[in-house]
């Protein structure tokens, strides 16, 4: 019987996900180099998601009081943006499926801009509901950056879709009605906090790139607002932009 190829083993190994499936036991078998090479391949990415598929159980406690409470629409909460010296703060809030999970959920300052992307187009396709609150520069001048945050995240609750009838929210607590429980680092202890990380940053960083062609010298493409040496340079040489918190220090010399 002939046998199969390098690259047929490959295509077959791609759609295997059970340990035990026979084929396996054949290719420990067989001595050709390139077969034993996939087969590690393949078991050394088995194991990449057994880790990710364990993160997600661990990360999911908060979610599982939740629904164990009879809670059904749990809404993870959290905000980007707090501490640059322009653009707006950025808050999410994001409602999973217990029956789609999202491997590979968590903190988005943590994740590539590659993978915050990937996961961002996966949070909308699986999510039940995804709000978004944006609060600007003015407004935070107007009211302060931590009362900014919790209308960023009250404006976010009040976007969603789906009304949530319990809250995951980021180290804070919300003026509002409905249960709520504040998970400190809820952004690496929570999936659905880490999905509105994810959400908010990701919008915030795009919101960035077009203030970045708007107002050009600042560097906010790679900045993203926070206060670089470029962006300094930016504020001595052209002065405040509409999108700066002119509250913020060294932002206020420059008004």
């Amino acid at each position: 019987m002939k046998k199969q190829t390098i690259k047929e083993i490959k295509e077959k190994l791609a759609l295997i996900t059970d340990e035990k499936d026979p084929f396996l036991s054949e290719l420990q078998a067989d001595e050709r180099k390139g077969v034993q090479v996939a087969l590690k391949k393949w078991q050394k990415k088995q194991k990449a998601i057994e880790a990710l598929e364990t993160r997600f159980i661990t990360m999911n406690q908060y979610e599982n009081q939740g629904h164990a409470a009879g809670y059904e629409a749990i809404a993870g909460i959290d905000e980007v943006g707090r501490g640059p010296l322009a653009g707006p703060v950025v808050a999410a809030a994001v409602i999973l499926d217990t029956a789609e999970p999202i491997l590979g959920l968590d903190d988005s300052k943590k994740l590539s801009a590659t993978k915050r992307n990937e996961l961002f187009q996966e949070i909308q396709e699986k999510a039940k509901g995804i709000g978004l609150g944006i609060i600007s520069a003015e407004n935070i001048d107007r009211v302060n950056i931590l009362e900014a945050t919790k209308l960023a995240m009250l404006k976010a609750v009040s976007d969603l879709s789906t009304a949530p009838d319990y809250l995951l929210v980021d180290a804070m607590t919300l003026p509002t009605e409905i249960p709520q429980q504040a998970v400190i680092k809820g952004d690496m202890n929570s999936n659905s906090i880490a999905a509105a990380s994810i959400i908010a940053k990701v919008t915030r960083d795009r919101l960035m790139a077009e203030y970045d062609k708007k107002y050009p010298g600042y560097e906010f493409l790679s900045n993203v607002g926070y206060g670089t040496k470029a962006h300094l340079e930016g504020l001595e040489e052209y002065g405040a932009t509409p999108i700066h918190r002119r509250t913020f220090s060294p932002v206020n010399k420059y008004i």
